[in-house]
């Protein structure tokens, strides 16, 4: 699934990596809704979409060492400018939307984007 379609389930205001062609290139292969940062590192594959409600700088580090290409922040929390930028350095797409974290997961699963299948 696109970052653009992504954008659009979520209803969602990006924050970094805000180019129209970068929406539409990235391609997000599963998404993870986490709040748990061990569990992001224990679960999550590269390509994917995390959805969260942390908004510290924890939240890019971790997603740079697993190769998430995107984060979503759920409850229409906003990061600071320091975490926009360091996310903007590491080439991470930032966004965030009103939806709580399980509206937002429910939203996307049900336009087909699935999660890691542990089975």
């Amino acid at each position: 699934m696109l970052l653009s379609d992504i954008k659009k389930i979520l209803n969602a205001e990006v924050l970094s990596g805000e180019n129209d062609t970068d929406l539409q290139a990235k391609d997000i292969h599963t998404a993870c809704g986490c709040d748990l940062m061990s569990d992001v590192l224990a679960f999550v594959k590269d390509q994917s979409l995390l959805l969260t409600g942390l908004i510290n700088s924890q939240v890019i580090r971790t997603a740079e060492m697993m190769d998430i290409a995107a984060i979503c922040f759920v409850r229409g929390k906003t990061p600071t400018q320091e975490v926009i930028d360091l996310a903007g350095q590491k080439g991470i797409t930032l966004m965030h939307t009103s939806y709580p974290l399980y509206i937002a997961c429910g939203k996307l699963y049900e336009k087909g984007l699935r999660g890691r299948s542990n089975g």
